[in-house]
């Protein structure tokens, strides 16, 4: 007998969340990074809170890879009003020092940080991160709640809402890049490893943005990479 697929969802909800408030859960705090992949700037990572009786979220929210960069830019705007949140970042030159899963971990710490001088209780939070590995508490000064859920991004308004922080602040920093050097092509490709900035890479070399340790020059023309 044929077994039907199950559809994933793409819309996400509050459920996860409402879990988390029914078992005493004061605030949840969705945090998601967006940039892991890229070869130039940073790693950002938004971190969102939703407090306990929260019952709907903005119409349209999803998981930043799922909208358009003018729907992302659109709902930004309602993200924000809908809560607290942060962006924290990780620059190129961090990640070529100590590594892309400590920089995850760092960026996120900053971010917590902003949250919490902004008054938010992050030490009474449930902190939920998209993914099934935990690369925040290794770096944390303190213990804190944190959970892990493959697929939080798409499931979770919090980690929804946290995604489209941090890819609208991202993007804007490599929009702004790209009018420093526009020979990569980073307004369209966000510092990705596209045709065109390899291109930019083989013609003028690599830039203070670059992931360093990422790229392996030789390979450049062919589009490949180190890592």
């Amino acid at each position: 007998m044929a077994v039907a697929a199950v559809a994933v969802a793409k819309d996400p909800t509050l459920v996860v969340e409402q879990e988390y408030f029914a078992a005493g859960a004061e605030i949840v705090i969705g945090v998601d990074e967006v940039g892991r992949g890229a070869i130039a700037g940073p790693v950002a990572v938004g971190v969102h809170a939703v407090v306990a009786g929260t019952v709907a979220f903005p119409e349209g929210l999803r998981d930043s890879k799922l909208l358009s960069e003018k729907r992302r830019d659109g709902i930004a705007p309602l993200v924000h009003a809908w809560g607290s949140g942060a962006v924290g970042f990780a620059s190129a030159e961090e990640i070529d020092a100590h590594g892309i899963t400590t920089m995850l971990g760092q960026a996120a710490r900053r971010a917590l940080l902003e949250l919490r001088a902004a008054g938010v209780p992050v030490e009474r939070s449930v902190i939920l991160l998209d993914g099934a590995h935990d690369w925040l508490s290794s770096v944390l000064r303190g213990p804190l709640d944190v959970r892990t859920r493959v697929g939080a991004d798409r499931a979770c308004a919090s980690v929804a809402a946290a995604s489209v922080r941090a890819k609208v602040a991202r993007d804007a920093l490599m929009r702004e890049a790209d009018d420093a050097h526009p020979e990569y092509a980073w307004a369209s490709n966000k510092g990705y490893g596209a045709k065109a900035h390899f291109a930019g890479i083989a013609a003028h070399g690599l830039t203070e943005l670059h992931r360093h340790t990422w790229i392996k020059l030789s390979a450049v023309g062919s589009g490949s990479l180190e890592r």
